[in-house]
């Protein structure tokens, strides 16, 4: 349903120390909305993974039937973060133009592509344009494409396809039917020792190994493990968001995004952008 006539909320949500945060909530129902600072970028982690999926939809048409190797990237990369599909998508694709196709169809005004077109994970993003994005795929897309997308958010995995525990914030912190997409970014290519998730689907895992796949992850990736700079953006300092939305209908879009210390573990950071949706959803709910 589209959003009524909008409500807007200033937040008072505190915030935890070392953080920095942005967030949006939207009833889009009646077009209340809850947020702060909700303009600022942040590198997109695996949150541009919506930009790819969407646009290798909006590329072939709604008539178009995706083949048995497609859909083993695309839906793994929406359900589980899988990056190996998202390097895969994103060379095939034209790199930052897929970026620069979503800016001008959805109408968003925060995102830009990466500055080195190979880590699309630095793609810049705000909560307002990932909920923008929430509301052009369910109200502007064509319905197939809100199908496919919003029904594989909805069978988000618990475990990332590299072993990160993906249940951080809306999973675990908003009751009820949920479609999300998460993301993260600066914690390495793998969880430390004794914070392993271990539900990896091995089966993708071996579909995702083609030539193909091979080739594009030589060339792209995250940027996990790099440093450099891009504008303001902060590329040194632990990211961990989470995006999706709430409710029987997908009514209420909420998007968190955090930036943590260095010296924060995966668990720690984890527990605190949870209880951050918590207040915020609590709050908005309120």
């Amino acid at each position: 349903m589209a959003a009524g006539p909008a409500s807007a909320v200033t937040s008072s949500v505190d915030l935890p120390e070392g953080m920095t945060a942005s967030y949006l909530v939207v009833d889009q129902q009646t077009g209340k909305t809850f947020g702060a600072d909700e303009h600022k970028q942040y590198r997109s982690a695996s949150l541009v993974k919506l930009f790819i999926a969407l646009d290798y939809l909006e590329s072939h048409g709604p008539d178009y039937e995706i083949p048995a190797g497609d859909l083993a990237l695309l839906e793994p990369m929406l359900r589980s973060s899988n990056d190996d599909a998202a390097s895969t998508l994103w060379v095939r694709d034209g790199w930052e133009e897929i970026v620069k196709r979503m800016v001008v169809k959805i109408g968003l005004t925060d995102t830009a592509p990466p500055a080195s077109r190979g880590k699309w994970g630095y793609t810049a993003i705000s909560a307002a344009d990932i909920a923008k994005t929430y509301q052009y795929i369910q109200h502007d897309a064509n319905p197939k494409y809100r199908d496919f997308i919003m029904g594989n958010l909805a069978k988000s995995t618990k475990c990332g396809s590299d072993g990160f525990d993906q249940s951080f914030g809306i999973p675990s912190a908003v009751p009820g039917e949920k479609a999300v997409k998460q993301g993260w970014s600066g914690f390495g290519a793998a969880p430390a020792p004794g914070e392993e998730c271990t539900q990896t689907d091995a089966r993708v895992l071996r579909m995702l190994s083609s030539p193909e796949v091979k080739a594009a992850t030589a060339v792209a990736s995250s940027g996990e493990g790099t440093v450099s700079a891009q504008d303001d953006i902060d590329l040194t300092s632990r990211a961990m968001h989470t995006s999706g939305t709430v409710g029987a209908d997908n009514d209420k879009i909420v998007v968190v995004l955090t930036l943590e210390p260095t010296t924060l573990s995966w668990r720690d950071s984890a527990g605190r952008i949870t209880k951050l949706t918590r207040d915020i959803y609590s709050e908005f709910a309120s």
